[in-house]
């Protein structure tokens, strides 16, 4: 996983001394899927550490419309308000659908010492119910420190995994487990995350378990021997969530079909996938690009994630070979398992307002992207699912490629998304197309057709 992205200033873009810091990631970072952020708060800017790589520019105020985040910020952003209405969530909550009594569980490393805080003053500017986040130490989290590149990294990432996925199922419970290291391929931070997982999904406790970091598959240790153990032995806790009928999402990364070397100093220079995305027990969430008004209606079709500060991770695993769920689209991924399986919003130019307060210097409004915003927003879709079916619906996969087969995809709430590629940084990726592909997976979605046809599937 990737951390302490490299920062490119730029001249200020609007009145009032507003400064734009572009960072790229190329370092390991907590969230390989991890957090590209945009900040606004006072007035000069002073980048916070991102998961991923971050934009981050200071302004008065803040948060801003999407037309006015165009005019002074050059990007677009978004309320969950906006994506609420992008998804089709509002006739959902008309019925009652909220997440009611069911639980996403959130895993990152070091957590937030602000995340309570931080998400009463996100709600309030939302007009969000308050929710307590259930905070779970699987070890000794050792206490943070706003100075350490990693804890603030991983930070970020918590305030946007919790944020948005409360924002989506705003009546389910939210478990946030905080593990004590920060990762480095299977030899730390992975071996904690995945027992922490495993305790909580055999104690019963999670419906929906949102992973939104990644590891390039080919660093992990032993894998140039053709040996796959140090990462197959990771993969008790998705054993066990399918077992209990859990469902596990994991974001698809942010490098499009490229992906990071061990020690993060530069991409390598070929397609890879990452894990656990390309597990097949858990259901990879990609990235696209949308373009909303303020309202949150769409003016132009989504298209992959692809606009320079990032790209939506996909490709082929080198580990797993072609799940059953994938032999409609064998035609696309041959022999291998394929990712992404489905994607939502990721952009940066169209990220995601939160509030962050774990620096105090720093405290008050971003604007994040990556696919660590498509995952835990997708989490709350399926905590939606969850309480409209009455039941857990487990590993999604089986059932999102049987929705998105041939005409039937559309009347099921699967939008296909036909524009853009992930090539990334001189790395050829791959081009998004009618039916599935390995850009944006099956798609996208319309968020209350997809959760009446899981509902009767």
């Amino acid at each position: 996983m990737r951390h302490a992205p490299a920062r490119i200033s730029v001249p200020a873009l609007a009145a009032g001394a507003v400064t734009l810091v572009i960072a790229t990631a190329v370092t390991q970072v907590p969230a390989g899927s991890g957090a590209r952020a945009a900040t606004a708060a006072a007035t000069t800017a002073r980048p916070i550490p991102a998961v991923s790589g971050h934009f981050d520019a200071r302004v008065q105020g803040g948060p801003l419309s999407t037309s006015r985040c165009v005019t002074q910020l050059h990007i677009r952003c978004y309320s969950p308000l906006q994506y609420r209405a992008a998804y089709d969530l509002d006739p959902l909550y008309a019925r009652g659908v909220t997440g009611a009594g069911r639980t996403i569980v959130v895993v990152d490393s070091f957590g937030s010492p602000t995340i309570q805080h931080d998400l009463q003053v996100f709600d309030a500017a939302w007009g969000l119910p308050d929710t307590t986040v259930d905070v779970v130490r699987a070890g000794a989290v050792p206490p943070f420190d706003p100075a350490d590149k990693d804890m603030a990294g991983w930070a970020g990432e918590t305030t946007l995994d919790v944020e948005y996925a409360h924002a989506i199922a705003p009546d389910a419970r939210i478990v946030l487990a905080e593990t004590p290291t920060a990762e480095t391929e299977g030899v730390t931070g992975f071996p904690d995350m995945m027992e922490a997982e495993k305790r909580l999904v055999d104690a019963d406790v999670p419906d929906v378990v949102s992973q939104s970091f990644d590891a390039t598959e080919n660093t992990f240790p032993g894998f140039d021997r053709g040996d796959f153990s140090s990462l197959l032995s990771l993969r008790g806790a998705f054993v066990d969530a399918a077992a209990h009928g859990v469902t596990v999402l994991a974001a698809s990364g942010d490098d499009g079909a490229a992906n990071a070397r061990l020690d993060g100093s530069a991409l390598l220079a070929r397609p890879l996938d990452s894990w656990p995305s390309s597990d097949p027990l858990v259901t990879s969430v990609g990235g696209t690009r949308l373009t909303l008004d303020d309202s949150g209606r769409r003016l132009a079709p989504d298209a992959v994630w692809n606009d320079g500060y990032g790209a939506g991770g996909g490709g082929l695993s080198a580990v797993f070979r072609r799940p059953y769920f994938q032999n409609r689209v064998r035609g696309v991924v041959g022999a291998r398992r394929g990712t992404p399986d489905l994607s939502a919003t990721a952009a940066v130019d169209g990220g995601a307002w939160v509030y962050a307060g774990y620096q105090p210097a720093q405290e008050g409004w971003h604007v994040i992207g990556g696919t660590s915003e498509a995952t835990p927003l997708f989490a709350g879709v399926v905590a939606l699912a969850d309480q409209a079916a009455g039941r857990r619906l487990g590993n999604l996969n089986p059932l999102l490629y049987a929705l998105g087969a041939g005409r039937r995809a559309g009347r099921n709430g699967i939008v296909d998304v036909t524009a853009g590629d992930n090539g990334f940084q001189g790395v050829a990726g791959y081009p998004a197309g009618p039916g599935y592909d390995l850009a944006s997976g099956l798609g996208t979605f319309d968020g209350t057709k997809l959760v009446d046809a899981l509902v009767d599937s």
